[in-house]
């Protein structure tokens, strides 16, 4: 049975004084210290042989990690008695440092013999030479575990050097930057996966992360409070809301002594750049500090709390920022880090409220956060189907208390037995008063007769673990927060990381914070269409797409003209995807309040075959926002071997548009329609594409509903299994994720759930990946005997043909070495099961919404019959005026709608086509490639986890802003080039 076993030194013998002594010299000038050393007054005999002991020196090597340290004994024995006298005897000791040329120069110094060796795969030589009792000692700048360095047949070379005095230090070099950490400000989740990948990407990218625990306060107090983080501190981070390393108000550095004393903190432990998470006031704060810094240097010289060495040194402080903020309030980004896990919370907490509410048919005012800005709100209003908002940037009407009572009654009178008004924390009327949820229960109590409760969600929306996106999302920003440091140059204002249009962006910090700041002071001026231009083009249309469908409306203003309203088919097809239900949802209400009837197809394209249609009304959908599945009935049958059947169908139902919500399968389905329009008129109808399916492998989209949900479902399991494999301390899990021959979960959940590495179908598997990744594990585990983490390994359904899951698994334990076991487990359709998450339920409303206006739009124009009656057509051609009244054959009304950037885009199926990789059932262009290269740098695959250093490749992906930039896109509304997404 195999045992741990913990050596404790390294004994080498010498038969004479004068080896003794050139010895401990040879190892004092690497680095070694003394720590005893003795003349015995009489010789002493060890354990086990019979040698007498005349002198013994311990030598230790001390290292910031215990695991790396080494010790050295060397004995002086009697010669007339010493049994080791054979070359064969002599060991091989091997040592990883990065410092080669310095070792160079001290061997050089010091008369020692030695060679020069190439390393076949990296680009810095490896040294070999000999102690004075010809023990071989290697150098190598990469740690080599199970074997001593090869090197090619080169001839040695003499390396004749100038003389170097001192000692040599095995440690690190000089850091390229040594770069505080801190979090100010309101926690948010997420705030954690920022701080590993700030930390984790520095070490690969060699430089000294440092934490700075309690915000700006330990700053202040310096001391304890700043502390070089390590590779291991931050474990386990990604599944942890909050901040570890603290947040806490203070009034200290609104002082100018109090930022004064900051830059001494700074200065004393080497820092000369700084990262900040947290909301506009810290990010404010950061930015003015380093406004100051210069003349805090300048008057901490000149009282000589430091001196002109240091001035000179760190004459600069470079920040970057990140937002931390669940309210989502930064008006130059699309989502801020923690905006995500709160609205799930908000979610979480109300869909258990209206279980209750609907058993005593109770009303429910819910208040969540958002002072000045109203995105939580409004997203979980969408996302649990809420009959009535209040937000800060969109005050309500003056006879706002009627309009309210008028619309909930509508909905009870409709037969629906709750009612639920969601209220932002910082909600006004239109003079500025606040609107609190008390006033609104007293309204509905007394007007309505309604049994009011009102809920405050308070700080629970700042709890729990954080949502897979914002783990994504900070993880992407930290990393290249890290890049940013490492490009700038004193002149760079300072940045704050953001997204735009699905991209990470570096913009200016001044001019995105005055832009936060202008929402605020709009309000105040009651400039409500100012403040809500500073918003997100997509947060208008959400909420004018909210107010439309979110009650029901009978006598409703919106209704059509009796010649504009449609007869629109909804159908489901392929796989179950969160978020299918949400849509059709959001698209029979809208239908209904126009005026046009909503038609369930249902079984998919097999049921339009028999003809399983019927009529959606407003309550059969009611509860459908935050069901899973496919409330119509769904499958993966195409409509190809019947279409003459479908058609039939068509033109009996009189359809007049059609709404495919799907994957891949619906995909096909409708360009096969569109395709045969010419042989069956019925299909000459506008058609629109709702891409949904985990596998977001849908040309034409970036996000396709049930994506985010199916994510979600991964990181929370390989959360529990990490906690598994982590109680065993030895145990690595392969897990099975879908995706069809796409890597997008792979990739995705394994940034966000910290895998080890993934495999992918873009990738592929084979025996060289496989080796490096073994490697990688024996090397962690080795060096955190007894106290490694869990480890888990992703791998998507088709990454190889030939290696499945369980032969990865087989092989990782066969070549494991007896430190680690591996196991497999297999997530299946537990990743389309489930509650569709708030983000999938708020895309599904916004293109829902988006695809019934571009149908009706469409249907409209296809209305239109010119004048035929002068003109000769074709004989095998009919004049429009015996088509149906919606009738077009224009390939521009058979499309795909989806999410680009931050924009929703309608593309016609067929300029798809050259885009689309059929055989494999994947467009051919991925935008998520970068994230790919972080899975394996931030979990160490090819990073020197002890020195620092990474044979990774990782290229930035952040797009750089101007403040000029900033001004075009929400000053003028103008779209930057510079974000245009690679989607036709």
């Amino acid at each position: 049975m195999a045992s741990s076993v913990d050596f404790s030194h390294i004994a080498l013998a010498a038969n004479c004084k004068e080896k003794f002594e050139s010895t401990v010299d040879f190892y004092l000038s690497l680095g070694l210290s003394i720590v005893r050393k003795v003349t015995h007054d009489r010789a002493q005999r060890d354990i086990g042989h019979e040698n007498n002991i005349i002198s013994e020196a311990w030598l230790h090597l001390f290292a910031s990690r215990p695991e790396n340290s080494v010790t050295v004994r060397i004995i002086h024995v009697d010669g007339d008695e010493f049994h080791c006298q054979s070359t064969s005897d002599a060991i091989r000791i091997c040592l990883a440092t990065p410092e080669i040329k310095n070792i160079k120069e001290i061997l050089a110094a010091n008369n020692h013999t030695f060679t020069v060796h190439a390393d076949p795969n990296f680009p810095v030589d490896r040294i070999a030479t000999r102690d004075p009792l010809g023990n071989e000692v290697f150098f190598t700048p990469h740690v080599n575990t199970f074997s001593i360095p090869s090197s090619p047949e080169i001839k040695p070379v003499r390396v004749e050097q100038e003389p170097a005095s001192g000692r040599f230090d095995l440690s690190n070099g000089p850091a390229q930057k040594n770069i505080g950490i801190l979090t100010s400000g309101g926690d948010a989740q997420g705030m954690n996966p920022c701080v590993r990948a700030v930390v984790r990407m520095a070490i690969a990218r060699r430089c000294r992360p440092f934490f700075i625990y309690e915000g700006y306060q330990g700053l202040v107090d310096g001391g304890d409070k700043i502390k070089e983080a390590t590779w291991s501190d931050v474990s386990g981070f990604l599944t942890l809301g909050g901040t570890m390393i603290g947040t806490a108000r203070c009034k200290a550095f609104r002082e100018i002594e109090g930022r004064r004393t900051g830059v001494y903190n700074l200065i004393k432990h080497g820092i000369d750049a700084l990262v900040v998470i947290g909301g506009d006031g810290s990010l404010t704060g950061a930015d003015r500090l380093r406004a100051e810094w210069p003349d805090h240097v300048a008057a901490l010289e000149k009282t000589g709390r430091i001196s002109k060495r240091d001035a000179d040194k760190y004459r600069t402080l470079m920040i970057v920022g990140m937002v931390g903020s669940i309210d989502n309030d930064l008006a130059s980004t699309d989502m801020t880090i923690g905006a995500c896990s709160a609205l799930e919370r908000i979610c979480e907490s109300v869909d258990a409220i209206l279980s209750t509410a609907m058993s005593h048919q109770r009303a429910f005012v819910v208040e969540v956060m958002g002072r000045h800005c109203g995105w939580l709100a409004l997203n979980a209003a969408i996302s649990t189907g809420a009959d009535y908002l209040f937000i800060p940037e969109a005050p309500p009407k003056a006879d706002w208390e009627e309009s309210m009572c008028k619309t909930l009654k509508a909905s009870r009178d409709a037969g629906k037995r709750t009612s639920l008004v969601i209220v932002a924390e910082g909600a006004l009327d239109r003079n500025l008063n606040p609107i609190k949820p008390d006033y609104i229960k007293d309204i509905l109590s007394t007007r309505l007769g309604y049994d009011t409760r009102v809920t405050i969600l308070g700080h629970v929306q700042r709890g729990g673990a954080p949502a897979h996106f914002d783990r994504f999302l900070g993880t992407m920003q930290g990393a290249e927060a890290i890049e940013a440091i490492l490009r700038a140059t004193p002149d760079t204002p300072s940045p704050v990381i953001g997204m735009l249009e699905n991209k990470i962006t570096t913009q200016p910090l001044k001019e995105a914070i005055e832009l936060t700041g202008q929402v605020a002071q709009a309000i105040e001026a009651k400039d409500f269409s100012r403040a809500m231009a500073l918003r997100s083009v997509s947060f208008a249309k959400q909420l004018t797409s909210y107010k439309e469908i979110a009650n029901f409306n009978p006598d409703s203003k919106m209704k059509l003209p009796e010649d504009k309203r449609l007869r629109i088919a909804i159908l489901h097809a392929g796989a179950p995807a969160g978020g299918m239900n949400t849509a059709t949802r959001s698209a029979v209400r809208l239908c209904i309040n126009r005026g046009h009837t909503p038609l369930g197809v249902h079984n998919g394209f097999p049921g339009l075959m028999r003809g399983e249609i019927s009529e959606l009304d407003w309550l059969s959908v009611d509860g459908w926002t935050i069901a899973g599945g496919s409330k119509l009935g769904t499958n993966r049958d195409q409509p190809t071997p019947q279409l003459g059947a479908v058609a039939y169908q068509l033109q009996k139902h009189n359809v007049q548009a059609l709404m495919v919500i799907g994957g891949f399968e619906a995909f096909t389905a409708v360009l096969d329609l569109a395709r045969n329009r010419s042989q069956y008129p019925a299909f000459n109808i506008p058609m629109v594409l709702v891409p949904a399916t985990v596998s977001n492998n849908v040309p034409g989209t970036e996000f396709s509903l049930g994506s985010d949900t199916a994510s979600n479902v991964i990181v929370r399991s390989t959360d529990m299994i990490k906690q598994s494999a982590s109680s065993n301390r030895r145990r690595v899990f392969v897990i099975e994720v879908q995706g069809g021959n796409c890597g997008f979960l792979a990739v995705m959940a394994g940034l966000s759930g910290g895998s080890t590495t993934v495999y992918t179908p873009e990738e592929g598997v084979d025996l060289t990946r496989l080796q490096r990744d073994i490697t990688h594990l024996r090397t962690r585990y080795i060096k955190e005997l007894g106290r490694s983490e869990g480890r888990v390994t992703l791998c998507n359904e088709n990454a190889s043909k030939i290696y499945s899951t369980e032969m990865i698994a087989k092989i990782y334990e066969a070549e494991s070495g007896g430190f680690y076991g591996a196991r497999t487990s297999v997530l299946g359709h537990l990743q389309q099961g489930g509650t569709p998450s708030p983000l999938d339920r708020c895309r599904a409303n916004t293109m829902a919404v988006d695809s019934i206006n571009w149908l009706q739009s469409r249907c409209w124009e296809a209305m239109e019959v010119p004048n035929e009656d002068n003109i000769r057509l074709p004989s095998d051609q009919l004049k429009r005026k015996y088509f149906p009244q919606v009738y077009s054959s224009s390939p521009d009304t058979a499309a795909v709608i989806g999410v680009l950037g931050s924009e929703v885009r309608f593309t016609p199926i067929k300029d798809l086509v050259a885009h689309t990789d059929f055989g494999r059932r994947v467009p051919r262009t991925i935008w998520w490639g970068a994230s790919r290269q972080l899975v394996d740098i931030l979990s160490g695959v090819g990073v020197d986890i002890e020195n620092g250093g990474c044979t990774t490749e990782y290229k930035t992906c952040a797009i750089d802003l101007t403040a000029d930039d900033l001004m075009r896109l929400y000053g003028q509304h103008r779209r930057l080039s510079k974000l245009n997404v690679n989607v036709p």
